[in-house]
This record gives C-alpha cells, sequence and structure tokens, in this order.
C-alpha cells in the first residue's frame, strides 16, 4: 500500500460509511393515490443517459413514499433543485424522514407547491406539482420496462430510470446558462455519517479552466470530417467557427447528429442561424 493511505472497509450504503461524497440535493415530487403532491428529499439521483436519450437515476428505499407513488399511483415525477438556504436544508432533513404519510409530511412542507409546467398539463393526464423556490426543475417519466434497464431491486431499495421530459430553469438562470456567467448557490449533501446528523456544504465560486489549445480543434479539422462524411450538405465557413469549441473527442458524434437533423429536415446548407437555432432548441 501506498505511503499516507490507509484503506476502508466498504460497507453498506457506503457513499456515507466508507468515503466523503459530495451529492446533490433534490426535492422529488410525486402523486400519492389521492392525488396530493408528495415531496421527498433525495441524494442518490445522477445522471445516467446523456446522449440522444436523456435520464435519471433516482435510488430510493423500496417503501418510500416516493417509490410507492412511482409503482402504484403514477410514472410521472419532478425532480426540483433547491437553493441553498438553511431553512430549506431544514426543511429537507425533516421531509427525508420516513414512516409518514403524505399528508403527515406536507403539513411540515414549506416549499411552495405550484402546478407542473409540462406544455402537456391540463390533458387527462396527471402530474405533480413542482416547487416554485426551485433554481431548475427536470419534469420526468418513469421507464418501466426492463429490456432498457434492468436491476435487481433487492435489499429493500428500488432504482428508478426516470426520463427527463423537460427542464425548467429561473429565468435568471437560464439566461446566465446560455450566455455565461454567474452560478447558482446550490447544496452540496456529504449524508448521514455519524448517525446524528446530515452535512451540508455551500460550494464555492466556480472558476474557469480554459481548454489547452493542443488539446482543441480548429476549423481545419473540422472542414476535415465534415468532407468525409456522407451527407449532401453545404457548409458555410462561419458555420464551422461556431463548433471550434467542441472537445475533439464528441467532434464526429456532434457532426452526424446536426447532418442527419438538417438531412430529415430537407436542409441543404449548414449555416452559423442554423446551429444557433439546433443548440437553442436543445436548451
Amino acid at each position: 500500500m501506498l505511503k499516507g493511505f490507509s484503506e476502508i472497509t466498504v460497507l453498506d450504503n457506503f457513499y456515507q460509511t466508507s468515503s466523503f461524497y459530495p451529492m446533490p440535493v433534490v426535492m422529488v415530487t410525486t402523486l400519492s393515490g389521492n392525488g396530493m403532491t408528495n415531496v421527498g428529499s433525495y441524494s442518490l439521483c445522477f445522471p445516467f443517459g446523456i446522449a440522444n436519450e436523456h435520464y435519471m437515476m433516482l435510488i430510493s428505499r423500496g417503501d418510500s413514499n416516493t417509490s410507492l407513488n412511482l409503482l402504484n399511483n403514477n410514472p410521472h415525477c419532478a425532480l426540483n433543485f433547491i437553493p441553498y438556504k438553511r431553512k430549506f436544508l431544514k426543511n429537507a432533513v425533516c421531509l427525508g424522514y420516513p414512516g409518514e404519510e403524505t399528508e403527515q409530511k406536507q403539513k411540515d412542507c414549506i416549499f411552495k407547491l405550484v402546478p407542473s409546467m409540462r406544455p402537456e398539463s391540463g390533458s387527462d393526464v396527471i402530474f405533480p406539482d413542482v416547487i416554485d423556490e426551485a433554481i431548475q426543475i427536470f419534469e420526468c417519466t418513469w421507464i418501466n420496462d426492463e429490456d432498457i434497464f434492468h436491476y435487481g431491486n433487492d435489499g429493500g431499495e428500488r432504482h428508478f430510470l426516470l426520463k427527463i421530459d423537460h427542464i425548467f430553469m429561473k429565468d435568471k438562470w437560464a439566461a446566465s446558462l446560455r450566455k455565461g456567467g454567474k452560478f447558482p448557490s446550490m447544496p452540496v449533501d456529504y449524508g448521514y455519517r455519524d448517525s446524528k446528523n446530515f452535512w451540508f456544504a455551500r460550494h464555492g465560486s466556480p472558476y474557469a479552466e480554459p481548454i489547452p489549445k493542443n488539446k482543441g480543434i480548429d476549423v481545419n479539422s473540422i472542414i476535415y470530417e465534415v468532407q468525409r462524411m456522407p451527407y449532401e450538405l453545404e457548409w458555410e465557413d462561419d458555420a464551422y467557427k461556431k463548433l471550434v469549441k467542441i472537445p475533439r473527442v464528441f467532434l464526429k458524434r456532434v457532426l452526424v447528429s446536426i447532418s442527419e437533423r438538417a438531412v430529415s429536415e430537407g436542409i441543404t446548407k449548414v449555416t452559423p442561424e442554423l446551429l444557433d437555432s439546433y443548440n437553442q432548441k436543445k436548451r
């Protein structure tokens, strides 16, 4: 073993008991059997599918209100990312305590619940409310299809593959995301390590570290790739320049995605404006 290192026994809930593991703080809203929105706090919620199909993985106790609501009542849920405020984190701990029914829990909920923002809201399908104070909200649907994902749900835990249907973000942070700027203050959860407390941290101000020039790509590299692709598309010179910040490892995938979309839409010329519109629709 290397000098200065000690081996730690890997125990159940290793992310809490056997490591320091920073996690998000997510308030998950689901629908109970009587149509009431339930709010549960989670940290085991992470990106799972990031290209083409977009998913989150939620790990929950099998007997939690969230699990039972998804399994028995309604496959839709919302992942509400709250800002760093101590009153919110105190309430998140309260709402994460097991053993209470939705009616009991919601009496202690300080968050303002508002209707789903899904465009399909108001149809015959009912969706859980979302949290008005959230910085961003992922409105999702549980994909209960073992051909897509299967995991042995033994030991009292459930794994839910959640397809991201919509992402909504407060206007201030949406503008910052698109233009580059400040980051929201979002809490980090370090788990229930000492059997007495949950531990939260405020993240510091992020800083930008430029990609080394020798790791990036230039216009000629993009032209080289485009000329070897089997698509009948004309590219404007300024369109190539829009893609120089893409990491080299993802370039071909991005070019294929752009080209296939353009061809499917009957477009014959790739322009900077077209790339801007594609990028805007992604966000």
